[in-house]
């Protein structure tokens, strides 16, 4: 695959191989037993920064969002725009099959009648029978004093129960604080939060709005959000990889 269609990097990586090389069935295990997973270093410097790059770019965007004025925190977002950069395509096609299985055995733990196919291809067609035609995958900024309240990415009526947010800058070097932030709320218990300690590279997968927790009587279901906590100085950013679309 071109690593990158809009910069000069002529590199090419296997997309496949990429994601292959992670221990799945642990990260099934700890998709399973605390709502999210790392994969550590799925993209490598190079592939950063050319993605941190791309947030400046006067074209592949369909859509800029700035935070504060919405009441979502503070900082800002950009929803890449149809055809999606080729690096961002490939995660997508690529994580997608290997999700499906436990995302399909969550809802029926969940005894929801909805199950998703094998491929991205179809399920993104599913989504656009339907309406959902806007492409979801995004990319953050954040500066010094920024944060994003726990929020979670609903976009329509056809939504996948995982996602995945790439950490595209360096902790300690290009930024302080800004830390990954994960909470579940059980029934009739207070929530209880992560924090999820990311280097740049690491892509973290986790539920995007609720999971199974088996109980004494079977599943029940945990609602989760997510979000980041401030920056303390420099700059983050991050990419986010979300597999359904949005509506109009």
């Amino acid at each position: 695959m071109t690593v990158h269609a809009r910069t000069s990097s002529t590199r090419t990586v296997d997309p496949a191989a990429r994601v292959a090389r992670h221990d799945w069935p642990q990260a099934y295990e700890q998709l399973d037993a605390r709502g999210f997973t790392v994969l550590e270093g799925l993209l490598d410097e190079q592939e950063c920064g050319e993605l941190r790059a791309l947030y400046s770019a006067d074209h592949g965007f369909r859509k800029r969002v700035v935070m504060q004025r919405h009441g979502y925190g503070r900082g800002e977002y950009r929803y890449f725009a149809y055809p999606l950069p080729p690096l961002i395509t490939d995660l997508r096609t690529h994580l997608y099959p290997r999700l499906a299985g436990i995302a399909n055995r969550w809802l029926e733990q969940l005894r929801i009648d909805t199950r998703f196919p094998d491929d991205h291809h179809s399920f993104l067609q599913r989504c656009h029978v339907a309406g959902q035609t806007l492409a979801t995958p995004l990319l953050l900024r954040y500066g010094a004093g920024d944060y994003n309240c726990l929020h979670q990415d609903l976009y329509g009526e056809h939504v996948f129960p995982l996602q995945a947010a790439a950490l595209l800058s360096q902790p300690g070097e290009d930024f302080t604080g800004g830390e990954f932030v994960l909470t579940e709320q059980r029934p009739r218990m207070q929530s209880r939060a992560a924090v999820v300690p990311l280097r740049r590279g690491d892509l973290v997968i986790f539920a995007v709005h609720h999971r199974p927790v088996r109980g004494t009587r079977g599943s029940y279901r945990v609602n989760m959000r997510h979000g980041v906590s401030t920056v303390d100085s420099g700059e983050r950013f991050t990419a986010g990889v979300i597999f359904h679309d949005a509506g109009t």
